[in-house]
Formats: structure tokens, C-alpha cells, sequence
């Protein structure tokens, strides 16, 4: 049982998100129930249970960032990737979801692009971040977006 979120994790590394097949595949490697690996992986909200894009985009609408414009940045984010919550964009590079708490309360608004933390973001910092990620995406590097 201890090796079950690591292998989740590796599996959402090399797919991109854990699937029900790759839960059973999952529990099936390690000699658990596929119940009991589908009960972790759906509690855990790390773990993409669809295909998301290049870049999933979570924006915090916790107490803290929301106070200080959440919901503003969230809309820019999904004005700007032309997606509804929760969505790939046309071209699948873009995922906007929220979260609950990415545990920067005192950063407000706290964004997460796949691995990499943003802090202090504001709806006027999202078309910089976008247009970076869309550069690294065309080999412009890989270096972290930052708001200016």
C-alpha cells in the first residue's frame, strides 16, 4: 500500500492522468483491489482523471486569494485560453480548473501551471503568462513564466 501514490503519481507523469484501465492496471501491479485503488485515486484531487493539456492552469478561489481578486483572474484565464471551467482548449494546450487551496494564502492570487507556482497574480499578469507558455510550447525555452 505504500507504493500506491508514488505509482499514481508515475502513471499521471507518463499519461497525463490516471484513468480507471490505469488504476486497474495499477492495482493489478501492486496486488491491490481495484476498488481500493479507485476509492485513493478519486479522493486525491492531484490526480487528473481525464486528459487535460500541455499546461493545466489552477487558479486558488480560496478565502484569501479570492479577497484580492480570484474569480477576476480565473475569468481572464478563461477569457484569454477561449475555455469553460474545466475544459481543454481547441488546440489542447490549455486547462483552467480551480482549486481549492494551494497553501499561499499570503501571496494572494495564487495560481499552479502544472508543477510551478504564481504568486501575487493579477488579471493583468495572465496575457504575459500565456503568451510565455505558448513560447515554451514553440521551443522558446523552458524557463518559468513570471508576472512582471
Amino acid at each position: 500500500m505504500a507504493a500506491l501514490l508514488p505509482a499514481l503519481n508515475l502513471a499521471q507523469e507518463l499519461r497525463g492522468h490516471v484513468s480507471p484501465e490505469t488504476m486497474d492496471e495499477v492495482a493489478e501491479l501492486l496486488g491491490l483491489s481495484s476498488a481500493y485503488v479507485r476509492g485513493v485515486a478519486t479522493f486525491y484531487t492531484m490526480y487528473n482523471k481525464r486528459p487535460v493539456g500541455c499546461f493545466l492552469i489552477q487558479v486558488c478561489t480560496n478565502i484569501s486569494c479570492n479577497l484580492c481578486g480570484a474569480d477576476e483572474v480565473l475569468a481572464a484565464f478563461l477569457k484569454h485560453t477561449g475555455t469553460e471551467l474545466g475544459d481543454t482548449s481547441a488546440d489542447g494546450n490549455f486547462t483552467v480548473a480551480e482549486a481549492e487551496c494551494l497553501a499561499a494564502c499570503g501571496f494572494p492570487t495564487c495560481v499552479q501551471i502544472n508543477e510551478r507556482y504564481f504568486e501575487d497574480v493579477s488579471v493583468a499578469d495572465v496575457p504575459r503568462i500565456l503568451a510565455r507558455l505558448k513560447s515554451e510550447l514553440n521551443g522558446g525555452g523552458d524557463a518559468a513564466p513570471t508576472p512582471e
